[in-house]
């Protein structure tokens, strides 16, 4: 079995992440696109590189529930055990923003979109970057995402800092999204 974090590509992607980078690597069900979310600039490569509005917000995923603490202030033990529930695992969740969020995460909505992940490399890569990163689908807006490593190379070639190592998950499908306060589905 692999220990992905001590492998030298993840070690890679999270070097070039610390440096402000864009990096692709798998997720539960597709490719994903990440960076540092308080980087407003490598947040707007990924939305430069996907041809995407920076309106639509972005998702943050984590390898924890603690690394997403800040963001889940003032959830109450019902919340917070709901989430418990779903994760880790493919499910994001539209949680009240706390005001940690900037508004190019948010797209200025009053909710950010979180995850903790069960994928071990996207995983790892939170792990090893000390906390969580934006990850929205490793495609050019109204593309299908990218299943493999090859097609994120097709779709962005040089505009990545990073691919990452592995493959995705057995997920069918990308991530479910939920309201946490009204507990509508939004995808």
């Amino acid at each position: 079995m692999i220990d992905w974090n001590w492998h030298p590509g993840v070690r890679r992607a999270v070097a070039r992440l610390h440096a402000g980078g864009v990096v692709a690597y798998p997720t539960e069900a597709v490719w994903g696109l990440g960076c540092d979310p308080l980087d407003e600039r490598a947040v707007e490569r990924i939305l430069h590189l996907k041809r995407r509005e920076r309106g639509m917000g972005l998702i943050l995923i984590a390898s924890s529930l603690s690394q997403l603490s800040p963001l889940l202030a003032g959830l109450s033990g019902e919340q917070r055990a709901t989430l418990q529930k779903s994760w880790p695992g493919p499910h994001t969740w539209l949680v009240p923003d706390t005001g940690v969020a900037p508004e190019w995460i948010t797209g200025g909505r009053d909710t950010v979109a979180v995850r903790v992940t069960d994928h071990p490399v996207a995983a790892a890569i939170c792990e090893n970057f000390g906390g969580p990163l934006v990850s929205t689908s490793a495609n050019p807006h109204g593309m299908p995402p990218a299943k493999t490593a090859l097609k994120v190379r097709c779709y962005f070639g040089k505009g990545l800092d990073a691919v990452a190592p592995g493959a995705v998950g057995k997920s069918g499908s990308v991530s479910s999204i939920r309201d946490l306060v009204s507990g509508a589905i939004i995808r």
